[in-house]
């Protein structure tokens, strides 16, 4: 089967003893810690299209090793209240599976290990079919989603079968919201556009929207890329910006998942803890990078060919070339180690190009505009960044 070794190397002990009543050509996994709106979640799904092929739902409750009482207790009648939930609705079609309480390890607990611990029982179940196209689809515990949701998600995929994976449209639940907290949640929607729409413009070929309940990813894929990863926030931005690249990662806008917009402090970074700062007034939301950064970005990535096979010599009368952010990140980052790299092992302009951005990767973009926001720039107004943008698009 497709993910015999995959399933081996990661040492995954099964967390379901039911074999799949029908096999599911779509899994989706939802990582659920004291959870207090499961429900709603339940529901949208269940009132959801049905797609040709059944769906299955892992909803996996989870908590550290080292939770205190009040977390396990809120977790068993989480997992009491979904499994009532699940007894008094059923559909033909689509079926609903509770994971725990699953206590995980100190070290690692956090929402990159419940996904990944999810999303690895989805594919024993995949396997047990050998449906290496099987579609693995994201979703968290405060999500809604449209009524198309699953049926877009099917299509996307028959119609794309070379895509490895695919992001969703998504818009933040905005009712019942103080003023305050939802001038935050649109300022930080504004931001996550412009800054995908900025790497476009740069030249970037893999922008995209990283957000955890709003992706979906082949069965195939999914091990080929190694699986999730156990990082505690963030593990949706790392494992999008390495599917890129496998190959084709679309973008479904046919349809919406709806995240929560809570504050939170439960992860270091993400929504919840950047609104949190935003009404405690320790993050200011209607500033962000300077768009002169992306310029920056813009006009080294337009010179990236003159950078194939280029000699010791000419590469440093090339960055020299370049504006000063750029140049002295070059010399401070040594990207010339990762030239040479790329070199020995591109026999082909073509082949140079596409792997140059695995070497100048979304990572890398990122330790730049922070370098450069250290020493060059201010961080700047939104809107006003925003039209900068548009002019040039």
């Amino acid at each position: 089967m497709f993910a015999d070794k995959y399933l081996q190397k990661n040492g995954h002990q099964s967390l379901i003893k039911e074999l799949p009543q029908s096999a599911p050509g779509m899994i989706i996994v939802i990582p659920c810690y004291r959870e207090h709106e499961l429900s709603a979640t339940l529901d949208s799904l269940f009132n959801c299209e049905l797609p040709n092929e059944h769906v299955e739902v892992i909803i996996l409750i989870n908590h550290s090793e080292v939770a205190d009482e009040t977390i396990i207790l809120e977790n068993r009648r989480t997992k009491e209240a979904a499994d009532k939930w699940i007894s008094a609705n059923r559909k033909k079609g689509i079926s609903f599976i509770t994971v725990g309480p699953l206590s995980l390890k100190k070290k690692w607990a956090g929402a990159g290990l419940a996904r990944k611990k999810g999303m690895d029982e989805a594919i024993k179940r995949f396997n047990i079919n050998n449906r290496k196209d099987g579609i693995l689809v994201s979703l968290d515990a405060d999500t809604l989603v449209a009524k198309n949701y699953l049926v877009e998600i099917e299509k996307h995929f028959r119609t794309h079968p070379k895509h490895v994976g695919a992001t969703l449209a998504f818009e933040h639940q905005k009712e019942q919201l103080s003023e305050k907290h939802r001038e935050g949640i649109e300022l930080y929607e504004l931001y996550l556009d412009y800054y995908k729409r900025a790497l476009e413009y740069s030249g970037y070929p893999y922008s995209m929207f990283t957000i955890g309940s709003a992706f979906a990813v082949t069965a195939e894929a999914y091990v080929k890329r190694g699986g999730m990863n156990r990082r505690q926030a963030g593990e949706d931005f790392y494992f999008l910006q390495n599917l890129v690249q496998l190959g084709k990662v679309g973008e479904i806008t046919t349809t919406k998942v709806y995240p929560s917009s809570r504050l939170s402090n439960r992860v270091p970074f993400g929504t919840g803890p950047i609104l949190q700062k935003w009404m405690n007034g320790e993050e200011d939301l209607q500033r962000t990078y300077n768009f002169e950064a992306f310029r920056n970005l813009h006009e080294f990535f337009a010179q990236k060919d003159c950078f194939y096979k280029i000699q010791k010599k000419d590469y440093t009368e090339v960055v020299n070339t370049l504006n000063k952010p750029m140049k002295q990140f070059l010399a401070l980052d040594e990207f010339s180690v990762d030239l040479d790299d790329l070199n020995r092992n591109c026999s082909r302009l073509e082949t140079f190009r596409v792997r140059f951005f695995q070497k100048f990767n979304a990572f890398k973009i990122l330790k730049f505009l922070n370098f450069a926001h250290e020493n060059f720039y201010m961080k700047a107004d939104l809107h006003e960044q925003i039209i900068l943008l548009n002019k040039e698009q």
